[in-house]
């Protein structure tokens, strides 16, 4: 656990937007990571660009860093954070029957940008699961969670290997 109360909440526990306004602009990054499990004939469709919409990863790539983009838009309590990068990586798992995406969030900014690496593989997974959802509907979409931040007041940040 990182703090000991909910940053969203006032003292009545109303939800509210953090006030970053007396914060300090410093560097921020934030790392997410997911998991995308298929059957392997979709694996193997996706290997070799043969999915009947297109390059799957290619998409899901510019999804994920569209996605992290506008996370202000799509989550109510976050703040508008000017990306000075976003990467969207793939790799895919034979042994795992599917895909772990990975995404790095970078800003100058006051406040950090979890959200917009977690938004990211959020949307890059969901992405893949449309491209191919016609040849597999057992998709599952699993294990998002951030695995490492740094920046801010609260420090580094880096989650345990599992």
């Amino acid at each position: 656990m990182t703090g000991t109360h909910l940053t969203h909440a006032d003292e009545s526990g109303a939800a509210r937007m953090v006030e970053v306004g007396d914060k300090p602009v410093t560097r921020r990054e934030a790392r997410a990571e997911g998991f995308v499990s298929m059957n392997t004939s979709t694996l193997a469709l996706i290997r070799e660009n043969a999915a009947a919409k297109g390059d799957v990863l290619a998409v899901a790539r510019i999804a994920g860093i569209s996605a992290a983009k506008r996370t202000w838009e799509l989550i109510p309590l976050c703040h508008a954070i000017p990306l000075t990068g976003v990467e969207v990586s793939f790799a895919l798992d034979d042994e795992g029957c599917g895909v772990h995406i990975s995404a790095t969030a970078r800003t100058d900014a006051r406040t950090g940008v979890e959200m917009e690496a977690l938004t990211a593989v959020s949307v890059a997974a969901l992405t893949i699961y449309d491209m191919v959802k016609a040849v597999d509907r057992s998709i599952t979409i699993g294990d998002i969670g951030l695995t490492f931040k740094s920046g801010g007041r609260s420090g580094t940040y880096q989650r345990a290997e599992k």
